[in-house]
């Protein structure tokens, strides 16, 4: 197995795999499509069977209940997959809208997932010698990788012993903060508004029809308003021992909430935190641990 360093590498300059898990919501059925187009922000009738999309399930009020990856398998099945544990909670929100409408809602929670990622990955499963035969191959979109470079997910391959260096599970977290993606119950919860989290570019159609949640996400669009706070990303100049919560300053007032950290990316500590709107970016900042540690930071635009 590769350790966190030689992996980072990898994801850069060739190609390496984590072995990961991820909840799916298969939807299936005559009206799966035309039940998933009202419920996401994503133009779902005209994806491509074998296509992959990210798109937001929100509230009616439009804070979000989920971004998930949503994948036309067949025709009239779809795969909803999240971060594990959040399966559920897509289900949940999916079944209290599914009236009169002929689709089968199936949980699949933790299904286990060999995600590749780095330059290598572009030719698939095939051009790495993966044998794919009883997985499901799951591209990651590029405008959700935002930048990041190819990648794709196996689902319910084995990952020991393949061809594909693997490494550990660190590395794939040290990746998301890297290229500045949201995780559920980090960067993404029911108070979330999808804007201030800056995935609307990559996950809504806006030449599609009427969704559930679809008026908050129009609005702040039409009118260019913006929400207190954005997610930001932070370069620290040196290693502190931060769990998400801890307090980013700047002038000697707080300015934001770190939510997520990586200590070591290849590119030295990262972390992402939502800071007030009022931060224009680049800005020096402090980050204040638990136990009072004072470390400088630099504030940006993501992905880093």
């Amino acid at each position: 197995m590769l350790d966190l360093d030689a992996t980072l590498r990898a994801f850069t300059h060739d190609v390496a795999a984590v072995a990961t898990e991820r909840d799916v919501v298969e939807a299936a059925g005559p009206d799966a499509a035309s039940f998933l187009q009202g419920q996401l922000s994503q133009e779902i009738e005209q994806l491509a069977v074998g296509a992959s999309v990210p798109a937001l399930l929100l509230q009616p009020q439009g804070k979000v209940d989920a971004w998930v990856r949503v994948s036309r398998l067949e025709p009239e099945r779809f795969w909803l997959d999240v971060d594990a544990g959040y399966g559920a909670a897509v289900a949940e929100r999916l079944n209290r809208f599914k009236i009169r409408v002929n689709v089968e809602l199936t949980l699949r929670e933790r299904q286990p997932v060999l995600a590749v990622r780095g330059p290598g990955a572009g030719g698939g499963p095939s051009g790495l010698g993966l044998d794919p035969s009883g997985a499901v191959v799951l591209a990651v979109p590029t405008e959700q990788a935002r930048g990041a470079g190819p990648g794709f997910d196996l689902f319910g391959a084995a990952p020991a012993n393949g061809p594909v260096p693997v490494g550990p599970p660190a590395a794939l977290e040290a990746w998301r903060i890297r290229w500045g993606l949201p995780a559920m119950g980090r960067e993404l919860d029911s108070s979330t508004i999808p804007a201030a989290a800056g995935i609307v570019e990559e996950s809504v159609s806006f030449a599609k029809g009427c969704y559930v949640g679809q008026e908050l996400v129009a609005r702040i669009d039409s009118r260019g308003a913006s929400t207190p706070t954005r997610l930001r990303g932070l370069r620290l100049t040196e290693p502190l021992d931060l769990t998400g919560g801890e307090v980013v300053e700047a002038d000697g007032a707080e300015q934001g909430r770190i939510t997520s950290y990586a200590p070591v990316t290849g590119d030295g500590p990262l972390a992402l935190a939502y800071c007030r709107r009022a931060l224009e970016v680049p800005a020096p900042v402090v980050v204040v641990d638990a136990a009072g540690h004072r470390v400088a930071a630099e504030a940006v635009e993501l992905p880093f």
